[in-house]
């Protein structure tokens, strides 16, 4: 009798377990249903960036890099649209990446440039000056094409706090699903054939164009009320500075041969007299197309606001042999894990390039066609 009674208490407590054990199973599958279909949502919703407005797929494609390399760009697209990594491998064998995005403020250069310093050490950082001219945050909008595509770092968190403006909430950056849930309605096939896998956007950080639109003159530039740089400018400018001389690390500062926004003689000033006080090159390309060879009524797609494919790769060459002779960055060509990276940089390089010389020659004859149409 007692023996019966211990076999039922003891079926009582196996089954008790057992009950304990499915609930915590459903519990558990119910969890992360929920969490992979929230995951799912803000992969679909989340901005694509690969239509018209590609800036925005700049930044996380850094990540996809397998080697080092010597120089780093950081900055706006002054940088991302005007040098050419495949050039400066080609000519001189120097390994470049461009950590750009578009309006990139002075305060997330860096706090990128601090993030890339977790990957590599390179020998070089290049910074475009451009940025010293926002000294508070700008638009949402250039942000997230910033912020969104950095990974998750302490140095994300602090570029998040800084560029914030205030109608922005720092949780809708660490679950962008609350940002951007209105998009159910404006979802495209953008959305969905691109929610695993994006294509690959620019050649190391550049975005090429090989587009022709001269510039027909130098817009006339708008008076300021004031023409010094802010203070949170010069302090992140000065945080730059010194985190590079804590690694090493050799600063170069450049203003791009862009004639618009406008470059003010004022701000050039401020430029020089900061890199003769702490000893660095400042290159102002506006003040040396004889020799660079840019020639602006050939070399910008969009009338001198960017330079195309040509004129990048013409400030390249020049810039290299600065980068070579001066800075006496090495040249890794013939070196095997290098050569395979490079062979395939290349090749896709020049795919693109014809790709977009056959687009270009086929919208000339469809306006040709037209006109005679009319």
């Amino acid at each position: 009798m007692i023996k019966g009674n211990k076999q039922k208490k003891n079926k009582k407590i196996v089954g008790g377990i057992s009950a304990n054990i499915v609930t915590n199973i459903v519990v558990g599958i119910g969890v992360v249903l929920i969490i992979g279909s929230l995951s799912f949502l803000q992969r679909l919703f989340m901005p694509k960036y690969m239509g018209k407005v590609v800036e925005g797929a700049l930044i996380a494609e850094y990540y996809q890099e397998t080697t080092k390399h010597d120089v780093i760009f950081i900055g706006d697209c002054e940088v991302y649209e005007n040098f050419s990594p495949i050039t400066l491998w080609e000519n001189y064998g120097i390994t470049s990446y461009i950590r750009g995005s578009a309006q990139q403020l002075i305060w997330q250069s860096y706090y990128l440039l601090e993030e890339t310093l977790q990957y590599e050490k390179p020998d070089v950082i290049v910074f475009n000056v451009l940025a010293m001219q926002y000294n508070e945050p700008q638009k949402e909008a250039y942000n997230r094409m910033t912020l969104d595509g950095m990974r998750w770092s302490l140095s994300k968190v602090k570029s998040i706090q800084e560029s914030m403006l205030e109608e922005e909430s720092f949780l809708e950056y660490l679950f962008p699903l609350l940002r951007y849930h209105s998009r159910w309605s404006e979802l495209t096939k953008e959305d969905w054939k691109y929610l695993w896998k994006k294509d690959t956007i620019s050649h190391n950080g550049y975005y090429m164009r090989v587009d022709v639109k001269g510039a027909a003159g130098v817009p006339p530039a708008k008076k300021l009320a004031n023409y010094e740089f802010g203070e949170r400018a010069y302090f992140y400018l000065d945080k730059i500075r010194l985190l590079c001389e804590k690694n090493g690390i050799a600063l170069i500062l450049v203003k791009a041969p862009s004639i618009y926004p406008h470059w003010y003689e004022e701000w050039d000033l401020q430029m020089e007299e900061y890199a003769k006080q702490y000893g660095l090159a400042y290159f102002n390309f506006l003040e040396l197309f004889e020799e660079t060879g840019v020639d602006l009524s050939v070399d910008t797609y969009d009338g001198g606001l960017h330079l195309n494919l040509s004129g990048a790769e013409k400030l390249s060459k020049y810039f290299g042999e600065i980068l070579s002779e001066e800075y006496g960055i090495l040249d890794h060509r013939g070196e095997a894990k290098y050569d395979r990276v490079w062979e395939q940089k290349i090749a896709f390089y020049y795919a693109e390039k014809e790709k977009q010389l056959a687009d270009r020659e086929w919208r000339s004859r469809e306006d040709v066609r037209v006109q005679k149409e009319q």
